[in-house]
Parts: structure tokens; C-alpha cells; sequence
């Protein structure tokens, strides 16, 4: 009986760096860890707990009551001639995906580094699988959203506000949000894998990365010699693009857009640069 022999098999040594130190093409050769990845994020976020996945129903909604009583009634926000509480659930839809994203990578390395320190697996895998277990997330909190749209629409008979064709452009919205929290908090997670400190600092920047944003006023009413410093936030003409596509009122210029755009690759390309060269030192430094 003749023995069976080995496969071969061969060990490719590149440089770590540029793109490829990412390893991207590993996300499609480890999908299935990679799926079971995105359950682990949704389910674990509320386990055991009564609501369960309700919570992604409850926290826009409170913090709409929230807006609309303190900014919409107390302070006098403008809210463009929509309703409040569409205004601010709008608002909330892009900036929400964006900030959950941010704080589950932003600390990427510190929070895996005795799952990443045992075994290999392409590290991007990890925020990858964070990415897309939040867009569960936005799923269900724009089902909401289309909840409150139709009812104010239709029982309410409430106007001022109607989704036109621009809907369609939805899906490019939510995949450049998803790019640029990507980016960023992968530039953030290979920072604090070496500057613990920064995992203190990154909840305060994005609070202030919040009111930097017109998720709670709208970009019409910013006092117009300061608007392009508004602009230059990336999430601002994200925020507008949600409520022009699905409530019909946002203040969005195409150069807005483009410097936006601009701005994503650009992080995206530092993040996947600098996370690449992070993940083949972290343990020296974790």
C-alpha cells in the first residue's frame, strides 16, 4: 500500500510594508471567522439583559426626547422646518453608526491582545467584524426611523419633509460612513496600542467630534463665515446628505462632498497603513 504524501506547500516572505502589510486578502480567506465574529459583537453588546437587541431601539429614541425638549423647546434650535423629532432621529442615524464604530476599533489591540498574542489570524478581521455588526445595528435603528417617517407622514399628515429620488443614494452614504469610521479608528486603535493614554482621550474627542457635527442643529444656521471650518469635518456633510436624502432639507454643496470624500481615503489609507505595521509589533508594546 503506498503511503500518501504530504501536500506541498510554500511559504511566501514579503515586506511588511505598504498596503498588502494589512492583509486584506486574508478578511475573504478567514470569512467564516469573520461571521462568527459579527454575531459575537451583536450579541454580546446586550446579553442577558431584559430588552435585548430593543436597546438599539431605545437609546436614539430617548436621546431624541432628550434633543427635542432640551435643544428643540428649552434652547430654540432650528431644526430647518422639519419635525423634531425626524430632525433629530435623522441626524443621529449616520453619526450613531459612525461613533459606535469608532469606540469598538478605537482600542482594538488592547481589548484582543491576549486572543491576538495566541493565535494568527488576519488582525483586520477584527474591526472588520465590529464594522459590520454595527450595520446590523443601523439597520434596525433606521427601521425606526422609517417607523416615525411614516407615521408622521401618513397619520399625522405632518409636511415640510418627503424622500424624493435621492433615496437611492442611501447605500453610498452608509458605505462612506462605514469607510471613514474604519479609517479613523483604525488610526486611533494603532495609536493607543503604544500612547495608552489616548484610550481616555478618544471618548472626549468624539464627544466633541459630536457638537462638531449638526446632528442637533442644522449646518443652514452655523454663522456663515465659520461654515468652512464646519465643512472640514468629514461626518458634517454626511449628517446633511441623511436628511437631504430622506427628509429633502440638508445643506450639501458638492465641493462639501468631495473635500469629505477626500478626507475618507485619506484615513482610510493611514489606518490600514499604520494598523498593518502595528499588528506585527503590538505585543512588544501591549
Amino acid at each position: 500500500m503506498e503511503a500518501t504524501r504530504p501536500e506541498p506547500f510554500e511559504i511566501v516572505l514579503r515586506p511588511d510594508t505598504g498596503w498588502r502589510s494589512a492583509e486584506l486578502a486574508g478578511l475573504w480567506q478567514y470569512r467564516d471567522l469573520l461571521s462568527l465574529l459579527v454575531w459575537r459583537d451583536f450579541v454580546s453588546k446586550y446579553k442577558q439583559t431584559v430588552l435585548g437587541p430593543l436597546w438599539f431601539i431605545v437609546q436614539p429614541v430617548a436621546m431624541t426626547l432628550v434633543f427635542t425638549v432640551i435643544f428643540g423647546k428649552i434652547a430654540g434650535l432650528s431644526t430647518d422646518g422639519l419635525p423634531p423629532v425626524l430632525f433629530y432621529l435623522c441626524g443621529q442615524l449616520g453619526w450613531n453608526y459612525f461613533s459606535q464604530t469608532f469606540t469598538s476599533n478605537s482600542t482594538t489591540f488592547v481589548t484582543n491582545s491576549a486572543l491576538f498574542s495566541k493565535v494568527y489570524f488576519p488582525r483586520l478581521v477584527v474591526p472588520v467584524a465590529a464594522l459590520v455588526s454595527n450595520l446590523i445595528a443601523f439597520t434596525i435603528q433606521f427601521a425606526t426611523f422609517v417607523g416615525f417617517y411614516l407615521y408622521f407622514k401618513y397619520v399625522l399628515h405632518a409636511g415640510g419633509f418627503a424622500a424624493g429620488w435621492m433615496v437611492t443614494l442611501l447605500p453610498l452614504l452608509v458605505l462612506q460612513t462605514a469607510l471613514l469610521s474604519l479609517g479613523a479608528s483604525l488610526v486611533m486603535s494603532a495609536a493607543t496600542a503604544k500612547y495608552r493614554d489616548l484610550t481616555h482621550l478618544s471618548a472626549l474627542l468624539l464627544q466633541i467630534w459630536m457638537y462638531a457635527t449638526p446632528v442637533i442643529y442644522p449646518l443652514s444656521k452655523f454663522p456663515a463665515d465659520w461654515r468652512w471650518i464646519a465643512v472640514l469635518n468629514p461626518m458634517t456633510p454626511i449628517v446633511e446628505a441623511f436628511r437631504l436624502v430622506l427628509l429633502g432639507t440638508g445643506t450639501v454643496q458638492p465641493l462639501d462632498l468631495a473635500v469629505s470624500i477626500g478626507t475618507t481615503m485619506v484615513l482610510l489609507a493611514a489606518g490600514l497603513v499604520l494598523f498593518g505595521r502595528m499588528e506585527k509589533t503590538f505585543v512588544d508594546v501591549v
